[in-house]
C-alpha cells in the first residue's frame, strides 16, 4: 500500500484535539508534515505549554492511527512556545530605517534567484545550489522569500518552528549545512498567507535583519516569481551582489524572464547569469532524448543580453522526487549526473568570486 499525503491527513483527522474538540488537522496542530519515499511520516505537533503531558496520549493515538493507515514508520515531534519565549512577530514595525541598501550583518554576499513566471523550478534550483555551495565548504544561508508559496522547508526537510528567545530575534533552522529561514516555518503548511504589500515588505525586512544568520559567505534568496513588492524591497533595502534568472526554454517563459531581467537592470542589481531549467528529457525506458519545452532559448537570450549561461538543467524525475522528499538531489544522490550540474554551478560561482 502506497502511503500518500492524503492518506496521512485522513488518518490524523480521526484523532481529536482535547482542547478544541476538533481533529488534529482542523485544529492546526499538524505542522511541517513530510512523507518520505520509504513511507516514513514525520510532522511537528505544536501544543499549549501547559498541556504537554496531556498531549502525550494524543501523540500515541496519532502514531497508532498512522500505523492503522499503513504507515510503517512515523515520527511525531512535540513543541510548545512558552509565555517567556513567544513566537517571533512578523508584523511590520514602524521605526526609522536607514536610507538605501544595507549589508546584512555577518553576510558577505547576497545572491537572488528569480524567475519571470512561476513553475520553472526556481525553488528547486535555489535549494540545490545552496546545498552544492555548502558541499564546497562555503558558509551558506537560504532565505525563502517566496511568501505566498514557501517551499524550502519541504525541500530541505526542515520541521518545527524557529525559536525566538526574546520575541524579536529569530533563530533560523539548519540542515545539510545550510542555514534556512522561511515564512512557511511560521504558518501551518496548508494556511494561505493573505497579506498586502506593506506586510510583505515588513516581513521580508525582519527575516533579513532580525534573523540571527551568523557568519555567512553567501545568502541565497529564493524570490517569488514576477516583478513585485518582494523583489523591489530586497533590492532597495539589502545590498544584493547579483541575481540569477531561471527560465525554461519555452517562449512564454522567456517573455517573462526578460521582464525580470529588465526589473533588475532598473534596480541596479547585476545579472550573474541565466539558467535553462527542464532543458531536455531522457526517457528512462528507451533513452530517447526530447526537448519538451524546446531547447536553446535561454542560451540565445543570454547571448543577446550579454550575460553568462550558467547551466542547462535536465527535466529528470530524480530531481523532482528528491525535492519532494526533503533532500535535494545534491544531497540524496551526490554522485549522479544531475547533481553534478548543480555542483558545477556552485564551483563556477566560487571561482568567479560571486559566492
Amino acid at each position: 500500500m502506497t502511503v500518500t499525503r492524503e492518506t496521512v491527513l485522513a488518518a490524523l483527522k480521526t484523532v481529536n484535539d482535547p482542547v478544541s474538540g476538533s481533529d488534529l488537522v482542523s485544529a492546526g496542530l499538524v505542522k511541517a508534515l513530510t512523507v518520505g519515499e520509504d513511507g516514513a511520516v514525520r510532522f511537528v505537533m505544536e501544543v499549549p505549554p501547559s498541556q504537554v503531558s496531556a498531549y502525550e496520549a494524543v501523540k500515541t493515538a496519532a502514531e497508532e492511527a498512522l500505523a492503522s493507515a499503513g504507515v510503517s514508520k512515523s515520527q511525531v515531534l512535540m513543541t510548545a512556545h512558552s509565555a517567556q519565549t513567544p513566537p517571533p512577530d512578523l508584523k511590520p514595525q514602524r521605526k526609522a530605517e536607514p536610507a538605501g541598501p544595507q549589508k546584512i550583518p555577518g553576510v558577505d554576499r547576497i545572491i537572488a534567484i528569480a524567475s519571470g513566471k512561476g513553475g520553472v523550478g526556481k525553488s528547486t534550483l535555489s535549494a540545490n545550489i545552496a546545498c552544492a555551495l555548502a558541499a564546497e565548504g562555503r558558509r551558506v544561508g537560504l532565505l525563502d522569500a517566496d511568501v505566498y508559496g514557501p517551499s524550502q522547508p519541504r525541500m530541505l526537510g526542515v520541521s518545527g518552528r524557529p525559536a525566538s528567545p526574546d520575541g524579536k530575534t529569530i533563530l533560523p533552522m539548519r540542515n545539510f549545512g545550510v542555514t534556512m529561514m522561511s515564512i512557511g516555518l511560521m504558518t501551518n503548511e496548508d494556511q494561505a498567507v493573505v497579506w498586502r504589500g506593506p506586510m510583505l515588505m515588513g516581513a521580508l525586512q525582519q527575516m533579513m535583519n532580525q534573523v540571527q544568520w551568523g557568519a555567512l559567505d553567501v545568502l541565497i534568496v529564493d524570490l517569488p516569481p514576477g516583478t513585485g513588492d518582494v523583489q523591489m524591497t530586497l533590492a532597495q533595502k539589502a545590498h544584493v551582489d547579483g541575481a540569477i534568472v531561471v527560465s525554461t526554454p519555452q517562449d512564454v517563459a522567456l517573455l517573462d524572464a526578460r521582464k525580470g531581467i529588465d526589473m533588475f537592470n532598473q534596480l541596479g542589481t547585476p545579472i550573474l547569469g541565466m539558467i535553462e531549467n527542464m532543458s531536455t528529457h531522457i526517457c528512462s525506458n528507451c533513452g530517447h532524448e526530447e526537448h519538451v519545452f524546446g531547447h536553446g532559448g535561454v542560451k540565445a537570450e543570454a547571448e543577446k543580453l550579454g550575460v553568462p549561461l550558467l547551466a542547462e538543467i535536465p527535466l529528470h524525475l530524480d530531481i523532482r522526487k528528491a525535492a519532494d522528499g526533503g533532500a535535494p538531489i545534491v544531497v540524496s544522490k551526490p554522485d549522479s549526473a544531475q547533481a553534478a550540474v548543480f555542483r558545477t554551478v556552485a564551483r563556477n560561482l566560487i571561482a568567479d568570486g560571486k559566492a
